[in-house]
C-alpha cells in the first residue's frame, strides 16, 4: 500500500521538531553557559551529552535524513544526564520555582521518543522522562515538603504537554493512513473500471470487426454468382483474414492525428467500392478546412461503410444519397445515409444482429460521438454526428 500522505506527515513532522528543538535548543545552551548549579567540569561533560545528540537530531530533522536514529540518540542521552545531574550540582538550588537550563529541553526529549521509538516506548517516555526529572529535582532540596508542590506541577505540565504531543502525532499518522488507504481503494477501483471499459471496448471492435470483415464476406462468398462478384468475395475474404490477424496490435486503427473532411469522403468512397457502390457523397460544408482525430474518423467511415452495406444488402441501394455536412457545432461532422428501401422495425431487430448495435451505435459511441438510425416505410436515414468538446 502506498504511505505518500504518511511520508508528507511525518516529514512535516520533523521539520516542526527541528524548529521548535533550535528555538528552546538555543535558549536552554544560553541559560547553561550562565548557570551556577553544577560544577564547571560537570557543567561541560552534560552540555557535550545533551548539546551534540541535539544538534544532530535537529540537523536529521531539518534535511529528512537518520531522523528515526539521531532522535533515538538524543532520548537516550537526555535521561542519561538527568542520572548525572545530582553529582554536577553545588549546593541547594536557591528556588524551587526556577528550573535549571536542563528543564527547557525535557518535551524535546519525548517528542525525540516519538520520532524514534514503538507506542509503548512513546508512552514510558512521555511519563518516565518527566518523573525522572521531578525526582532528580526534588533531590537537590533534601525532598522538602515545600519544595514538592512546585516540582510537582513541572512534573504534571511535562507530562500532559508530551502526552497532547503524543496524541496529536498519533492522530496526524491514523489521518494519513486512511488517507493513503483511501487512494489505494480509489486507485484499485479506476484500475477496475479502466480494464472493464477496456474490455468492452475489445469486446465491442471484435463484434464490429467480426461483423463488418468476417461475416459480410462469408455472406458476399454465398451470394457471389459471376466472376466479379466472386473477386469481390475473395478481397473482402483476404482483407478478413488480415484484420483478423492483425486484431491484437490494433492495425488498421491508424495515427490519432487530425484528418480532414475530404480525406474521409475518399475513404468512404473507397470502402463503399468494397461492397460494390459507386458512391457519389454530396457535400454541405461551411467550413473546408474542418479536422477530425484520426479515431473518430475512422470509426464515422466505418459506421458510415456498414449504414451503405445495408443499404445496399436490405435496399437494393435504391434512393441511396449520402451527405456530409458541419454538424450542429462549428468544427463537428454530420454523416447521413439515406435509401428509399422499404424501412424495417428497428426493436425487431434480433439481439445477435450485430450491424447497427455494434457496427454503428457502439463503434460511434466509443469516440464520444451519436448515432441515430430511423427506418420508415419510405426508406431508412441513418446519422452520423461528432462535435469537438466545448
Amino acid at each position: 500500500m502506498a504511505t505518500f500522505t504518511r511520508a508528507r506527515v511525518e516529514r512535516f513532522t520533523s521539520l516542526a521538531v527541528g524548529a521548535g528543538s533550535i528555538a528552546l535548543g538555543v535558549h536552554s545552551l544560553l541559560t547553561a553557559f550562565g548557570s551556577t548549579d553544577e560544577l564547571p567540569q560537570w557543567r561541560t561533560i552534560l552540555m557535550v551529552v545533551v548539546f551534540v545528540p541535539l544538534a544532530a537530531m535537529i540537523v536529521g530533522c531539518i534535511v529528512g535524513r537518520a531522523v528515526r536514529e539521531t532522535a533515538g540518540v538524543f532520548a537516550v542521552a537526555y535521561p542519561l544526564a538527568l542520572l548525572a545531574w545530582p553529582l554536577a550540582v553545588v549546593g541547594t538550588p536557591t528556588s524551587p520555582s526556577e528550573g535549571p537550563w536542563i528543564w527547557l529541553l525535557l518535551n524535546v526529549a519525548t517528542v525525540a521518543a516519538v520520532l524514534s521509538f514503538p507506542l509503548p516506548l512513546q508512552l514510558v517516555w512521555t511519563v518516565m522522562v518527566p518523573v525522572e526529572y521531578g525526582i532528580v529535582r526534588w533531590a537537590q532540596f533534601d525532598f522538602a515538603p515545600d519544595a514538592a508542590a512546585p516540582v510537582g506541577l513541572d512534573v504534571l505540565y511535562a507530562i500532559i504537554l508530551g502526552a497532547v504531543l503524543l496524541t496529536l502525532d498519533r492522530v496526524y499518522r491514523a489521518v494519513a493512513t486512511d488517507v493513503d488507504e483511501a487512494r489505494a481503494e480509489a486507485v484499485a477501483s479506476y484500475a477496475a473500471a479502466a480494464a472493464a471499459d477496456a474490455a468492452e471496448r475489445e469486446r465491442i471492435a471484435v463484434a464490429a470487426l467480426m461483423h463488418d470483415s468476417v461475416l459480410a464476406a462469408l455472406i458476399a462468398a454465398e451470394r457471389a454468382e459471376t466472376p466479379r462478384e466472386r473477386a469481390l468475395a475473395v478481397a473482402m475474404a483476404r482483407e478478413a483474414l488480415t484484420r483478423l490477424a492483425n486484431t491484437e496490435q490494433d492495425a488498421g486503427e491508424g495515427p490519432d492525428a487530425p484528418v480532414s473532411v475530404h480525406e474521409l469522403i475518399e475513404r468512404l468512397q473507397r470502402a463503399a467500392q468494397e461492397v460494390g457502390v459507386d458512391l457519389q457523397v454530396q457535400r454541405s460544408l461551411t467550413d473546408e478546412a474542418v479536422t477530425v482525430p484520426g479515431r473518430v474518423g475512422r470509426a464515422l467511415v466505418l459506421a458510415a461503410t456498414q449504414a451503405v452495406a445495408n443499404a445496399v444488402e436490405h435496399a437494393a441501394s435504391v434512393g441511396l444519397v449520402v451527405t456530409v455536412d458541419d454538424g450542429a457545432q462549428r468544427g463537428g461532422i454530420r454523416i447521413t445515409v439515406r435509401d428509399a428501401g422499404t424501412g424495417f422495425d428497428l426493436g425487431a431487430v434480433p439481439d445477435d444482429r450485430l450491424g447497427i448495435r455494434a457496427s454503428i451505435y457502439a463503434r460511434v459511441a466509443a469516440v464520444g460521438g451519436r448515432a441515430h438510425v430511423s427506418p420508415t416505410d419510405e426508406g431508412t436515414s441513418v446519422v452520423l454526428e461528432w462535435e469537438p468538446l466545448p
